[in-house]
């Protein structure tokens, strides 16, 4: 960003569908300011301006124009983003999708920070409980990073499910080629996947504000398995409020998203390390004012 200041300043954006509630602003404005650094953070939300992935070519070269230093992508953009960008980092070519976009000397340089954040999470959440065999629903841009993370984190089985059956297949191709210890299958009977697994992952914006409900029957879930939300807002979902009801081991979404920014953030900084402990704080404290002040 372009100011004239003797203060380190940067131009942040978000793009995806039904962002308005989104803390990115504030999870990165707080971080920079900790650092010394003026952070201006902008939400551009498909929705409100009604458009779809279609615009991500002139959204772009707006945001070059106008200063931006990064963007963070979100649904539904993270793999329609791909064929805008100059370069990949090695994680996003891999996992084939991206939802850091740094700009830079005239070029856009995709990275993939869901894959760290989603792992340091798990890791975290989990302890030592074993992975074992999972159910994951969501096979598009966050949920190619989750896959690949819990079958690196060494999951013994996945079996994914998606609406867009050609996606899963193809997902699951890749996964196979790099995990071939592993049994990475393409879903058909929910219920007989829920009865032989271990874990469950909901990968998908279903529980989101903007896409409220269950993403299955929570008939579905049991007490003997452990259950891992990657939506952060609201940071309970009715899935994960279910699982925990039920007595199941539950991850919620919150340490993914503050990891991944963290990682973002040294992008979008040139190695500027951003303090995860305080980021969680920060965010933890802001939802929950955001509770009180909504009940």
């Amino acid at each position: 960003m372009r100011l004239i200041t003797e203060t380190p300043a940067m131009l942040l954006g978000l793009i995806g569908e039904g962002i308005g509630q989104s803390l990115s602003p504030t999870l990165y404005e707080h971080e920079a300011a900790h650092h010394g650094i003026l952070c201006l953070y902008q939400r551009i939300d498909l929705n409100a301006l009604h458009l779809n992935a279609q615009a991500l070519p002139e959204m772009l070269t707006a945001a070059e124009r106008f200063g931006f230093d990064g963007l963070n992508i979100t649904h539904p953009c993270k793999q329609a983003v791909i064929p805008h960008l100059h370069e990949l980092s090695d994680e996003a070519r891999t996992i084939g999708a991206v939802n850091t976009v740094v700009l830079r000397g005239g070029r856009r340089i995709g990275h993939n920070t869901d894959h760290y954040g989603f792992s340091q999470n798990i890791r975290s959440g989990l302890k030592d409980r074993p992975i074992g065999r999972v159910v994951q629903l969501g096979a598009g841009g966050a949920g190619s990073a989750v896959a690949d993370a819990i079958l690196r984190l060494g999951a013994t089985g996945l079996t994914l499910f998606d609406q867009a059956a050609d996606r899963a297949e193809q997902l699951v191709h890749a996964l196979q080629k790099r995990f071939p210890q592993a049994s990475v299958q393409v879903g058909h009977d929910l219920a007989q996947a829920m009865h032989a697994a271990d874990g469950l992952i909901n990968a998908t914006p279903v529980g989101m504000l903007t896409h409220p409900g269950t993403p299955l029957p929570p008939e579905l879930l049991e007490r003997r398995h452990w259950f891992a939300e990657i939506i952060y807002f609201p940071l309970e979902t009715e899935l994960l409020r279910l699982a925990r009801e039920k007595g199941c081991h539950t991850v919620d979404g919150i340490g993914m998203v503050v990891h991944q920014a963290a990682r973002a953030f040294e992008l979008y900084t040139d190695g500027i390390p951003a303090d995860v402990a305080r980021m969680k704080a920060h965010v933890t404290d802001v939802l929950a004012k955001r509770a009180l002040h909504s009940s």
